[in-house]
């Protein structure tokens, strides 16, 4: 890219993007009109000797045709040269010659010996070119040397009354007319060739001014530059980029952006719509412009991103991409430890009570009170864990939810598995139903905090190898009308908390349940508040 400006600062041209183009605009105008009047003079001159020998062939044509010539032809031998040779074969061919403005009008008989000539000397002599074609019966036409210097010609066989060639008619047109009419043209076409000129440079001057606006009146060397620090820095930056036209259609993507959108690095998608390219949801309704909002949570994939988008003035759009799924899980792992925090410090608090009610029944000498008083605590937390354990099989699960039902406690709701709760410990999975089971658990627990009756209920069994989640609440619900809504991605009805956003909870039940071919819906429980549902068939092995 550089050779052509080096060349260009050698030869002393304009550094500047907008001169140098209206200086090639200039030489463009003007070799085009150079090379279009050299290609309307060429044909221009051939046209012209066409129309000069029809118009000659013409003439001798209607000469030809007075039968007078023919029959003063017939009278006798032409008359000696001279001023006295002034027969009718003269007089009516000198006629013709003025009244149409031809350089000569020749009669000729068989022998080729003229009986009219403009110059009375050379009647009675041969003429100066072959008239056998004419004489044979054929008519011509041609450009050629005579007695009269160049001229275009027209002969054509002189016919008697009873049909018989009785000699030939030769009519010239001086060629010099036909040179002057040439030149005469000239003036006329260079001046339209200027004024196209003109018209040119005018329109390459209006055409530079528009290109410095849109260039900034930068030189050729600043927007290559300005290209490869772009090209360099949108493949370099560890944020995703994807820049669209004002039809939707994909500008651009740089490497980050194709793999946090699962794009294939040489797939070509520049130039196809956004929609063909991403397909339908809410990925697409964010980098196309249908979601309105900053920082915007989508899922893509496994992937969590933040999108924000930013309007051209072409009418078109640059998204920014960030992922957000590594700071999620830390996000979820810091929220499940200030759930066992919580559950360790109430559970502390309790120790701490019961330890001294010990304390005080042993000073009191109520030994076998003591006793009993801690049989039955240590019972209470023995049978809870042990009624999960017997239900749910998996370890990682039986975990969750004995952690989940301490917590459940502290905060004065009820969790208790449902009769039907039955998992065998084959998951292919166990993290994502972890996932799934915890998100739900944590939604319905802030739900019923607040109810009357708090209660937070949660079947989970298998069905052959389909293991099917429902997860109750006594809370107030979800209207018909939002129950596709809350697994949109950013949807929430809660405050954010200080270190990540909120409404990606449902969004990733579904995304989980999805990816294993499942489904997950919300629906009314039997006695009010919302039902979860999630099926994950294949989760058995």
């Amino acid at each position: 890219m550089r050779f052509p400006l080096l060349s260009a600062r050698r030869l002393g041209l304009p550094r500047r993007a907008v001169s140098q183009i209206l200086l090639t605009q200039l030489a463009i105008a003007a070799g085009v009109a150079v090379l279009a009047t050299g290609l309307f003079l060429a044909p221009l001159s051939a046209q012209l000797d066409d129309q000069a020998m029809r118009r000659a062939l013409a003439i001798a044509q209607s000469a030809a045709a007075d039968p007078a010539l023919a029959a003063g032809l017939l009278t006798g031998d032409p008359p000696a040269g001279g001023p006295a040779a002034d027969g009718p074969v003269q007089s009516s061919a000198e006629r013709i010659r003025r009244a149409t403005g031809a350089e000569y009008v020749v009669v000729m008989d068989l022998n080729g010996i003229r009986h009219s000539h403009p110059s009375p000397d050379l009647i009675g002599l041969p003429v100066s070119t072959d008239p056998g074609e004419a004489l044979a019966g054929r008519e011509v036409m041609e450009i050629d040397e005579g007695t009269l210097g160049r001229s275009a010609r027209g002969k054509v066989p002189l016919v008697a009354a009873d049909g018989e060639i009785v000699g030939a008619v030769s009519v010239g047109i001086a060629y010099d007319s036909v040179r002057d009419r040439l030149l005469g043209a000239i003036p006329g076409l260079l001046a339209y060739a200027g004024g196209a000129l003109a018209a040119g440079a005018l329109a390459a001057y209006l055409l530079s001014r528009r290109i410095q606006r849109q260039t900034s009146d930068l030189a050729f060397s600043d927007i290559a530059g300005l290209l490869a620090e772009r090209e360099a820095m949108l493949h370099s930056i560890r944020e995703g980029v994807i820049a669209l036209d004002p039809g939707g259609r994909i500008r651009l993507v740089n490497d980050e952006a194709a793999r946090l959108l699962g794009l294939a690095p040489d797939s070509a998608v520049a130039g196809r719509p956004l929609d063909d390219v991403l397909g339908a949801g809410r990925t697409t309704d964010v980098l196309a412009g249908r979601v309105a909002g900053r920082d915007l949570l989508t899922v893509r994939g496994r992937r969590v991103l933040v999108a924000n988008r930013m309007p051209t003035r072409d009418g078109g759009a640059v998204a920014t991409l960030r992922d957000r799924t590594e700071l999620e899980h830390l996000s979820r792992e810091l929220d499940s430890t200030r759930g066992l925090i919580d559950a360790l410090r109430a559970q502390d608090h309790e120790h701490a009570n019961r330890l001294h009610t010990v304390l005080g029944l042993l000073e009191l000498g109520l030994h076998e009170e003591a006793a009993e008083f801690v049989t039955e605590v240590v019972g209470v937390h023995r049978s809870t864990a042990e009624q999960v354990t017997e239900k749910v099989h998996d370890p990682l699960l039986a975990a969750l939810l004995v952690g989940k039902t301490t917590v459940a406690a502290e905060r004065g709701v009820p969790l208790r598995l449902a009769d039907s709760t039955l998992l065998p410990d084959r998951l292919v999975d166990p993290g994502g139903l972890v996932t799934i089971v915890g998100n739900l658990v944590d939604n319905a627990l802030d739900a019923a905090a607040g109810s009357a009756a708090p209660l937070v209920e949660v079947d989970l069994h298998a069905e052959g190898r389909t293991v099917v989640l429902r997860v109750r609440d006594s809370g107030p619900g979800v209207p018909a009308a939002r129950r596709e809504e809350i697994f949109t991605e950013g949807w929430s009805t809660k405050q954010p908390s200080g270190h990540r956003e909120r409404g990606l909870g449902l969004a990733l039940v579904r995304r989980l349940a999805q990816r294993q071919g499942g489904s997950a819906w919300a629906g009314e429980a039997a006695d009010g508040g919302a039902e979860f549902s999630v099926v994950l068939p294949e989760a058995l092995r």
